[in-house]
């Protein structure tokens, strides 16, 4: 069932990111690398970016399956690291550890 809802989220998602990565100063740019259990196969990671990439705040995203490892760069002064874990588990995965990049 979560599959399913995954996959429709994914083929619904319009094209373009919210935020342009030119506009953010240096400061506000930050990247963290999350680890992420739950990923069955290639299209859950690259679901899991494209989803992402419609966040508010989030400037690029890039995950790895089958090491579950998800690496974000996003706006901090329009997104957090909670929220992207919020938004991860929402999603039905399970996000065990983090670190800066």
């Amino acid at each position: 069932m979560i599959r399913r809802r995954f996959l429709q989220l994914v083929a619904i998602s319009s094209a373009g990111a919210l935020t342009s990565p030119e506009a953010i100063s240096s400061t506000a740019r930050k990247t963290i690398v999350l680890k992420v259990k739950g990923f069955t196969c290639i299209t859950c990671a690259t679901g899991l970016d494209t989803l992402l990439g419609k966040e508010k705040g989030i400037l690029s995203s890039h995950s790895t399956y089958p090491a579950g490892d998800v690496t974000v760069e996003y706006n901090a002064e329009a997104s957090s690291e909670e929220a992207i874990r919020k938004f991860i588990a929402e999603l039905g995965f399970t996000v065990e550890s983090s670190h800066q990049a």
